[in-house]
């Protein structure tokens, strides 16, 4: 069994998630942490628009709300947390596409991360 990869917050993500309901941010981690793990929450979903299964998507609806948080798996060794939010628009189940924007530009970040600190030449 390989160990549990390290988990990074880009961003404000941690921040935003932080204000979330006590019971949501309870699922959150508890998805993040079987994602370190190797495993996967069943609210855990692949984010749609994004190539293959690598960027995820935790749902958990609390109170008539729903909440969201991104993360990639695209890394063997690290989790990296790309952004958290509630969702607000009550029509339809796509994600706007502020917040896409939003992950795709946390995404290099991410990507920048992972090589000064993961990756020896």
């Amino acid at each position: 069994m390989r160990g549990e990869r390290p988990l990074y917050w880009v961003g404000s993500s941690l921040e935003d998630l932080r204000t979330f309901p006590g019971a949501v941010i309870d699922v959150m981690g508890y998805a993040l942490h079987l994602a370190q793990q190797g495993g996967k929450h069943p609210d855990a979903k692949p984010l749609k628009g994004f190539p293959g299964a690598s960027m995820v998507e935790i749902i958990a609806d609390h109170d008539r709300d729903t909440w969201r948080a991104v993360y990639t798996l695209k890394y063997k060794d690290a989790i990296y947390v790309l952004h958290a939010f509630q969702k607000k628009s009550k029509q339809g189940i796509k994600t706007p596409k502020r917040h896409i924007n939003m992950i795709h530009r946390r995404q290099k970040l991410a990507q920048e991360h992972h090589e000064q600190t993961h990756q020896k030449k």
